[in-house]
């Protein structure tokens, strides 16, 4: 018996549920499971040592979020990526995040300016690439990218606007994770956050979403170019 699918530890199903749904999302969005793949129950088992229970409940939860499609008497796949998705998902992005970003200015104290600061400076001193030479993802840079991001908005006191934003950045944030590898070498991303950074504490409120916005702008169009070449 394949002791990989006991439900190992005594974890209760929604526990262990929850955890495949974290394992397969990060995946996803990584593109570890590239867009378009067929999620297969079998190599899913094998390869997240789970029960088809726990598996189906994740990839329905991965479905409502669009990174999963089911589709009918063929399965599970990974949802695919387009163009067209890509600048409707970059133009929401900047429409919303700029509202959130005015209204986090707006409501800004010493302790979110403090937190946006320690942010900044851990993700200024993490390498972008584990690799100098050659592009090799580095997961804690993920990690501070997405806290600085998240704490520029995560003071706009609207819990559902700041969830429909970290949305919109799971589903970017797979485009982005095919097209680092060329925008590594011609693109100072640390001198845009800190320029970003730098008009928040200012409260320049226009600039600095203008800015963010161009941020994003810039990313969409290096993964426009990419793509568009293969």
């Amino acid at each position: 018996m394949n002791t990989n699918l006991l439900n190992r530890g005594g974890e209760s199903p929604a526990t262990l549920a929850t955890g495949i749904y974290e394992r397969l999302k990060a995946d996803i969005l990584s593109a570890r499971l590239e867009p378009g793949r067929k999620l297969q129950l079998r190599f899913l088992m094998e390869q997240y040592g789970a029960g088809q229970t726990p598996l189906r409940e994740a990839l329905n939860r991965l479905t409502s979020e669009d990174l999963v499609v089911g589709k009918e008497q063929r399965g599970f796949f990974v949802q695919s990526i387009s163009l067209d998705e890509l600048a409707e998902l970059t133009k929401t992005r900047c429409w919303v995040e700029g509202l959130a970003l005015r209204e986090s200015m707006a409501n800004a104290n010493a302790e979110w300016e403090e937190a946006l600061l320690v942010a900044h400076h851990r993700l200024d001193r993490t390498p972008r690439s584990l690799d100098p030479e050659h592009f090799e993802n580095n997961p804690e840079w993920d990690f501070h990218h997405r806290n600085f991001h998240a704490l520029l908005i995560g003071n706009c006191a609207s819990r559902p606007l700041i969830g429909f934003c970290e949305q919109l950045a799971d589903r970017l944030h797979r485009y982005r994770s095919l097209s680092s590898r060329k925008a590594f070498r011609v693109r100072n991303v640390a001198e845009e956050h800190a320029t970003i950074l730098k008009t928040v504490l200012n409260r320049q409120a226009e600039d600095a979403v203008r800015l963010l916005q161009r941020h994003y702008e810039q990313t969409a169009d290096f993964i426009t170019q990419d793509l568009s070449t293969k």
